[in-house]
């Protein structure tokens, strides 16, 4: 076997042994994916019985959620901070309409 046979072997070797930098991306991504998807879950799961009514009003704030962690560089330390923050907003939209339609005063019809 010759030199360059043996280097092309040892060159074959260490691509398969070390993860190359794009592997080493892609499994981090993974990584912070499914951190998000835990966290999401997670934050649905705490919030979808009080919210029950609004089931997909909860699932689009935790999608914009989710939409401006990513913009943000750190997703997996911004996104559960944003989550509940939009949660809390729809949470307050919800009292206020409920409180609004409950303390309606009747239409009058004009004759």
């Amino acid at each position: 076997m010759g030199k360059a046979m043996k280097a092309t072997e040892h060159i074959q070797e260490n691509a398969i042994s070390r993860p190359t930098f794009t592997n080493a991306c892609i499994v981090s991504c993974r990584k912070l994916r499914a951190q998000i998807a835990t966290a999401k879950r997670t934050i649905l799961n705490e919030f979808q019985e009080t919210l029950a009514a609004h089931d997909h009003l909860l699932r689009l704030a935790l999608n914009e959620a989710e939409a401006l962690a990513w913009q943000s560089g750190v997703p997996q330390l911004v996104f559960p901070t944003l989550a509940r923050e939009k949660i809390q907003a729809l949470a307050s939209w919800d009292a206020r309409q409920r409180f609004l339609q409950g303390h309606r005063p009747p239409l009058s019809i004009a004759a």
